[in-house]
């Protein structure tokens, strides 16, 4: 994406503006318009960044990246993985299903410091956000937990269970 006609749009806008106040403030204008120009691109990619942000909540586990490329902004869209077979209408009874739509729900984590630097250089690897990454996670999480087997008998903790046959 590239700014540079919206920072010209508002040079423009500012040097009209100045018409208004006489050749001095023309001359202001001249001169702050190359000081103008980086604090206007800045507040842009602000903008930019906190627009991706907030389409990353609702997108999870999808995400929406800004990254700069030299001083041009550029959108990275990373969509859920779409598991091909049965859709959740036809799901089996019981089968658990997490919907990858709908409204997000904001929640406050404690974890070790350690563990947060594993997640977020995950989520990094995968060019994904933290929030991403890990409602994509526990979405996998649960789904496998749902999906495991209840253990038979009443077995201690920890015990397994083996069937086969031994030589």
């Amino acid at each position: 994406m590239d700014l540079t006609s919206y920072v010209n749009n508002l040079g423009r806008e500012f040097a009209t503006l100045a018409e208004a106040g006489g050749p001095e403030a023309r001359a202001l204008v001249e001169r702050l318009t190359g000081s103008l120009e980086s604090a206007i691109r800045m507040t842009l990619l602000d903008a930019l960044s906190a627009a991706a942000d907030e389409i990353t909540q609702d997108l999870a586990p999808g995400s929406v990246e800004l990254r700069l490329r030299g001083r041009d902004p550029n959108f990275v869209v990373s969509l859920p993985a779409v598991e091909t077979g049965e859709s959740a209408a036809a799901a089996p009874e019981g089968d658990l299903q997490f919907a990858e739509d709908g409204p997000a729900a904001r929640i406050n984590v404690r974890m070790p410091e350690h563990l947060k630097a594993a997640i977020e250089e995950a989520a990094a690897k995968e060019g994904r956000s933290v929030n991403a990454w890990l409602s994509r996670a526990a979405a996998a999480a649960l789904q496998t937990a749902h999906q495991r087997p209840e253990p038979r008998g009443g077995g201690a903790r920890g015990a397994r269970q083996f069937s086969g046959w031994v030589r």
